[in-house]
């Protein structure tokens, strides 16, 4: 079997949280993947899943600008579109140890999201 390299799992990654695929996503995330955003954390493939799923409700695109693969580590600078903000400016860190994604760290601003889930209620 031949391990996909750390670009591949995140271009899977993204591909699948965009399709609103939750089997693939759990396939390329470990066990205990570790995930850190600026909306909260997730401890566990079961928290990050619901983390991503409760996104997904909202995501329209991932606008991918950038990518970029060292080793075990992909950054990946995109547009967040979702149905309740502008386009959000994200980066997404990721860590990858034997085929799985261990660490996901996100980092954008939150405000205008924040206040689209407000307007919504």
């Amino acid at each position: 079997m031949t391990t996909r390299t750390a670009r591949e799992l995140a271009e899977t990654y993204f591909a699948a949280w965009e399709a609103g695929d939750l089997d693939t996503l759990r396939g390329v995330l470990a066990e205990d993947v570790d995930f850190v955003g600026a909306l909260g954390t997730a401890p566990g493939v079961d928290e990050a899943l619901a983390g991503l799923a409760g996104l997904g409700r909202v995501l329209e695109k991932i606008d991918v600008k950038v990518r970029v693969a060292e080793g075990e580590d992909v950054i990946t600078w995109f547009d967040l579109c979702t149905s309740v903000a502008p386009p959000t400016p994200t980066v997404n860190w990721m860590r990858v140890r034997d085929g799985k994604v261990v660490r996901i760290r996100v980092t954008f601003d939150p405000r205008a999201l924040l206040a689209g889930f407000e307007a919504r209620k």
